[in-house]
């Protein structure tokens, strides 16, 4: 395995550009509808008007540059796999979801969506996938102590939706597979127990088919337990909001254990950035739609995405595997916005490799 990655690296791989996965809602769509949409998916009425929604999402990223893009995730990332794994009818043992009961119901959506894009540029769409992980599943669901059993069949029953969404594909093919575990390192009462024993159940069906398995992750303070998980590959860190992130991570424990990165190269905390720029120009973002431009534009312009790229490589180099935003843009108030971020990230990443290029026959 070590070698394979050495002997690849030597060809200058390049990384590639993927997102997190959420997006925000059309005009005239509520949170209610999708919610209503999903449960009732099978109903002809809202399934062609839910199946629109999740492939123009689709459609945007792929427009705005994204390589690997996510499924558009609309619905709650905790109760998407929460009720289902919940639901008695559904499992074979308790937390255990029967094999065919793990779906997620957007990729359904995306194979009519694939199969076009297939006819368009002759080959298959290329999809990352994202589960919400069994740690933050667990600590929602119930309060510590950790029972080892009972996190075991929420990582099993986990790892059954990454083997559905890989089985089942047809025209697409799903090439990464994200296990999102945002609390992990920011809720103080998640400690190591338990954490190698579940992320290598939740990631290793993935991990034994080739597929390149993440960690999303908020905080690095893990990333030496996720180290020691064979089945996670590529390790999340969110480094556009907070650069000093990257200085927690050392580059030799990555390469010791054959690890490598996904980082954050746009930022996606709106909020934030809305707050910032208000409060230095006296504006009020929420109010002004052409403000959110004016910050999207500020903090997430194609020079700003290139100069953050530029010093995580000169920092990690190819062990940089993915780049992208931080997160997920859900939390943006229209799609618009998010489409200008996730073309600018593209853009960005595009004259990173120019200069690279340039600096390498200058050399």
């Amino acid at each position: 395995m070590w070698t394979h990655h050495r002997v690849r690296s030597m060809k200058r791989e390049r990384l590639m550009f993927d997102d997190i996965g959420s997006y925000p809602l059309p005009e005239g769509i509520t949170k209610e509808w999708i919610k209503e949409a999903f449960t009732a998916v099978e109903t002809p009425s809202y399934k062609s008007k839910l199946y629109k929604v999740i492939q123009d999402a689709m459609w945007q990223k792929l427009n705005a540059g994204v390589e690997i893009p996510n499924y558009p995730q609309f619905q709650n990332m905790l109760t998407q796999f929460s009720e289902p794994i919940m639901d008695g009818k559904r499992t074979e043992a308790p937390l255990l979801i029967k094999e065919e009961e793990a779906r997620i119901s957007e990729l359904n959506a995306l194979e009519e969506l694939a199969e076009e894009y297939k006819e368009q540029k002759g080959e298959k769409l290329k999809l990352r996938i994202c589960v919400t992980g069994p740690i933050e599943l667990y600590y929602k669901l119930f309060t510590p102590p950790v029972y080892i059993d009972v996190l075991s069949n929420l990582a099993k029953s986990i790892g059954r939706f990454v083997k559905h969404a890989v089985e089942e594909a047809r025209n697409y093919e799903v090439v990464c597979a994200s296990i999102d575990e945002p609390s992990m390192g920011l809720d103080p009462r998640i400690e190591e127990e338990g954490i190698i024993t579940a992320l290598e159940l939740a990631s290793e069906y993935a991990y034994r088919k080739g597929i390149d398995t993440q960690i999303h992750l908020h905080s690095p303070i893990f990333y030496e337990i996720v180290c020691q998980v064979e089945g996670i590959k590529v390790i999340g860190v969110e480094s556009a909001a907070h650069p000093s992130l990257l200085t927690l991570i050392d580059k030799t424990q990555l390469e010791g254990y054959d690890k490598f990165l996904r980082i954050g190269v746009s930022r996606t905390d709106i909020l934030s950035m809305a707050a910032e720029y208000d409060e230095l120009h006296h504006t009020n973002a929420f109010r002004d739609k052409g403000v959110l431009e004016t910050i999207v534009m500020e903090y997430n312009s194609p020079d700003k995405v290139n100069k953050r790229l530029e010093k995580a490589y000169s920092l990690f180099g190819e062990r940089i595997k993915y780049a992208g935003p931080d997160c997920g843009l859900g939390p943006f108030p229209d799609q618009e916005l998010a489409f200008m971020v996730l073309k600018n990230t593209s853009e960005g990443i595009k004259a990173f490799y120019t200069d690279l290029k340039h600096k390498h026959h200058s050399v």
